[in-house]
């Protein structure tokens, strides 16, 4: 079997090539001071979390390896428009190229509009694509612990908590979760897909939350979430009141009702 993961890296390794012939540190770095767009992520997660209740960050991709084209008249824009008047607390924007045919553009467009985080969902594995990513208008990273080795994860968070912006660590197995407990200033996201075989289990929340209790800061449950059960067994049986969403969405007739019903779930 082809290692998915694997695969998308290497093309990733070629995009950053060309984005760094394209646009030097310094350059991103004097956008940054000129923006003024940055919302703290994590905060927006845990003022929900004090209210008592779940937050939702949903996800704007159009495609994906595991489901193909997921929307054919994508416009990310409205996407996050309808989202946010259904009570998205943030937002997960696939800018991965080739797989998942993501732009970073689509976050600068949304934050042009719309004043809500945003997560960069994307594949990083060079220092470079931190001041890249928030040059764009992201709030977030994404750091995920099977894609890159500790050194490089710990230069990512680095360079994030650096650049004030948040991360978050993605966690798929015991191991993982236990280096994720370093990341004290991360929220820690936890994969139930693999992203090697791209088979899904919501076991996997409940089987690392028990890992991942003495984390200070937010734990989310990320892929298979797609009906108001997964979510109450998510609660249940691990304890964790976020989560990103994003297929079980998008592939709806009416992603706005379905996330509403999504946000007014009660603790």
């Amino acid at each position: 079997m082809v290692n998915v993961l694997t695969e998308i890296i290497n093309h990733k390794k070629k995009i950053i090539i060309d984005f760094k012939k394209k646009i030097s540190v310094n350059k991103l770095l004097n956008d940054i001071k000129l923006s003024n767009n940055y919302i703290n992520f994590t905060d927006e997660i845990k003022k929900r979390n004090k209210e008592n209740k779940i937050s939702i960050i949903a996800e704007i991709k159009k495609a994906s390896p595991s489901a193909g084209l997921i929307v054919e008249n994508f416009d990310p824009t409205q996407i996050a428009k309808l989202y946010i008047e259904n009570g998205a607390t943030c937002l997960s924007v696939l800018t991965e190229e080739n797989f998942f045919l993501g732009k970073l553009d689509f976050i600068k467009n949304i934050k042009k509009i719309h004043k809500i985080p945003i997560l960069c969902k994307d594949f990083f594995i060079d220092t470079y694509q931190v001041p890249l990513a928030k040059s764009f208008g992201a709030d977030c990273i994404l750091i995920i612990l099977s894609a890159v080795d500790r050194i490089l994860a710990k230069d990512l968070y680095q360079a994030a908590n650096d650049l004030n912006i948040s991360s978050l660590v993605e966690v798929h197995s015991q191991k993982e979760a236990e280096i994720a407990l370093s990341f004290e200033n991360s929220c820690i996201g936890i994969n139930n897909r693999n992203l090697k075989t791209l088979e899904i289990s919501l076991n996997t929340s409940v089987n690392l939350s028990k890992i991942l209790d003495s984390h200070k800061n937010p734990v989310i449950s990320e892929s298979g979430i797609d009906s108001l059960e997964s979510i109450k067994f998510i609660i249940n049986h691990a304890k964790i009141y976020n989560f990103l969403i994003g297929e079980s969405l998008l592939k709806k007739s009416d992603p706005g009702q379905k996330l509403k019903e999504f946000t007014q779930i009660t603790l």
